[in-house]
């Protein structure tokens, strides 16, 4: 077995578990509009836990208590807030600024895809509800439910290197080859009305593919540096969101509603 000391091995050690996730038979099946609305309505919570992912990790790099003192390498404190930035402060389409989170709602509201169940979900964590109690109230589809306990598992090891990892691999350096094939099929699409989801879709590959990505991949590296434990740990932690993440492509393809009669 190969030895994982950098970000490029650790990559390399993942290569089955990525081409599962590039190679999966969910884009082929984004056929129309049918079967993107339902890929929206179970996907969303993993776009709203992302967030989660990413405060995370400004928390641990960064102060954000009163009184404010300097705290951890200043170049991981630099990349994790340009992140923050751009994910929860973007460009929106039109003019201001706009979430990713918020963008994708919008995303989901003008292909006709419903957002009441997500709603109530953050309803119910404003509200003080937990984050596992609240996917039971406001019931989240099983694999997105899933999902989101696999993500919030990962935060609660209070593991730098686990979070940082399933932040890097499983979400920022794999998701522009993923939603390449999505915004490929769907700008085959003329006349749906899929102008914000192509948007979001774009903004990404853009953002993760050129900036977020490799900014990412230099915060892992600092987070690891030369400790082999710390490498094991993000070895097995981006593994498991991997494997999480084509476990949540499986329930969305089975979920896809079935071919209407010609």
């Amino acid at each position: 077995m190969t030895a994982v000391h950098s970000f490029e091995t650790l990559r390399a050690a993942l290569r089955p578990e990525r081409a599962a996730l590039i190679d999966h038979t969910l884009y082929a099946q984004l056929s129309g509009l049918r079967e993107v609305r339902t890929f929206m309505e179970h996907h969303v919570f993993a776009v709203w836990d992302f967030m989660s992912l990413l405060k995370g990790l400004q928390r641990a790099l960064t102060c954000v208590d009163v009184p404010w003192v300097p705290r951890g390498d200043s170049t991981a404190r630099r990349l994790i807030n340009e992140i923050v930035v751009g994910e929860e402060s973007d460009d929106a389409p039109g003019g201001g600024y706009i979430s990713h989170f918020e963008l994708y709602l919008a995303a989901m509201r003008q292909t006709g895809a419903r957002t009441e169940t997500v709603e109530r979900f953050v309803a119910h964590l404003r509200d003080g509800s937990s984050v596992s109690k609240s996917l039971v109230q406001a019931r989240a589809p099983r694999g997105s439910a899933q999902f989101v306990e696999s993500t919030f598992a990962t935060l609660s090891t209070g593991s730098l290197p686990r979070i940082a990892a399933a932040f890097t691999l499983g979400r920022e350096e794999i998701i522009p080859d993923m939603f390449l094939r999505v915004v490929r099929d769907l700008a085959t699409q003329d006349g749906q009305p899929l102008t914000l989801l192509v948007d979001y879709l774009e903004r990404h590959i853009h953002l993760d593919g050129e900036r977020h990505g490799p900014m990412a991949a230099r915060m892992l590296e600092s987070i690891c540096g030369a400790d082999p434990a710390a490498w094991q740990a993000a070895l097995e932690s981006a593994r498991a969101s991997l494997v999480a993440r084509r476990a949540l492509w499986d329930s969305i393809h089975s979920a896809l509603p079935a071919p209407q009669p010609v």
